[in-house]
């Protein structure tokens, strides 16, 4: 089956050799290997497709921390080419998007998710607790500065942007002892040997939709939202929802201190039948560690969006809003004079195009998502 585009007075029937689906993409290794996978699962169901590189913000920026920059700063561009279309297709990190949802686009499909844990790489081969005091462990995400903070280690906590090459050289050249990051990306560009630790969620929560990859569409082409709707996973499509819907619920973006994991586990009802039901913890911390506040919640797998704020409004009753009111504040303070970049760069160019079952001929990227 092929697919058949509509714009403006000319019909392109997309998904075939002479016309493939266009899938847009950060032109980093690991946002590239991401999208590949979906390209290939599209081959695979006989419908052909390439991958258009598409810069964004948080590219051409790699060294302020992503919640100066601004939301959706790497989603925003991807999207307006979508929008615009120059791609049909745009594959995200789950965890990028903004919580508001946009009723120009559709997501169509979330695959399997990969595993969701934080990792840690040390030096020396250590793990978390081994790390001595005043050990300098570099991460870029509030949510990991924070439960760090709060496991009273000790620790050093260093500011850290880049690509993954970059930040894993910073261990092994000595200037940190460690850092964190998603296991996940590191899964995806085979790096896996580098991990010391991962981190369990008892320890550190990781961000809601980490692990899973969001690709969306145009809500108006409906048939492609079918034949992409075949990639779709249900148990992830659950779990997202639930920690999606916590993190709306919360009014809190993709960088605050939240964590928020959900698993379809296994069950015995009144009858002793084994049945399927959604389980889900989550999460909000004060940005300096002094507090977390925890809560989980067991439900069913189709009222997974219900299951999410009810949680959200659990935690809010337990004082989560006081503390995410703080971290806030906190970075207004950090931020109250310089305008975010997004406002005055160019929000994308789209540089060239690739096919093939490999990301290979790209733009040379040693690099992996600027905030795995």
């Amino acid at each position: 089956m092929t697919g058949a585009m509509v714009h403006e007075n000319e019909t392109t029937v997309r998904g075939t050799v002479e016309a493939p689906w266009r899938i847009g993409t950060r032109g980093s290794l690991l946002a590239l290997t991401q999208a590949g996978h979906v390209r290939d699962a599209l081959i695979a169901n006989g419908q052909q497709a390439e991958l258009v590189i598409v810069k964004t913000a948080g590219d051409q920026n790699a060294t302020d921390p992503v919640q100066k920059i601004g939301v959706g700063v790497f989603t925003a561009a991807l999207r307006e080419e979508l929008a615009g279309g120059t791609v049909d297709i745009a594959v995200h990190s789950y965890k990028d998007l903004p919580t508001a949802q946009d009723p120009r686009f559709c997501i169509a499909a979330i695959p399997a998710r990969q595993d969701p844990r934080d990792a840690l790489v040390a030096r020396d081969g250590l793990v978390l607790g081994e790390l001595p005091a005043g050990a300098k462990v570099g991460t870029s995400a509030p949510r990991r500065s924070a439960q760090l903070k709060a496991l009273g280690l000790g620790i050093e906590i260093v500011p850290l942007r880049g690509n993954l090459d970059t930040r894993l050289s910073k261990v092994t050249s000595g200037e940190l002892d460690a850092v964190v990051v998603a296991r996940a990306g590191l899964a995806r560009i085979d790096r896996l040997d580098a991990v010391t630790e991962s981190l369990e969620p008892v320890q550190m929560l990781p961000a809601p939709a980490q692990g899973a990859l969001a690709v969306e569409c145009r809500s108006a082409d409906t048939e492609l939202v079918t034949i992409l709707s075949a990639l779709d996973d249900l148990g992830a499509r659950a779990a997202i929802t639930a920690e999606r819907a916590l993190l709306a619920e919360l009014e809190a973006g993709c960088t605050a201190p939240i964590g928020a994991l959900a698993e379809v586990v296994e069950s015995l009802d009144d009858d002793g039948r084994v049945v399927e039901e959604l389980s889900l913890r989550a999460c909000a911390a004060a940005i300096d560690g002094s507090d977390v506040i925890r809560a989980s919640a067991v439900g069913s797998v189709a009222d997974a969006a219900e299951l999410g704020r009810a949680l959200a409004r659990e935690l809010l009753e337990l004082g989560a809003r006081d503390l995410l009111s703080v971290t806030e504040e906190s970075a207004e303070l950090t931020d109250s004079s310089n305008p975010s970049p997004m406002e005055n760069s160019p929000m994308s160019e789209r540089s060239e195009r690739i096919t093939g079952t490999a990301p290979s001929g790209a733009v040379a990227p040693s690099a992996s998502e600027v905030q795995p």
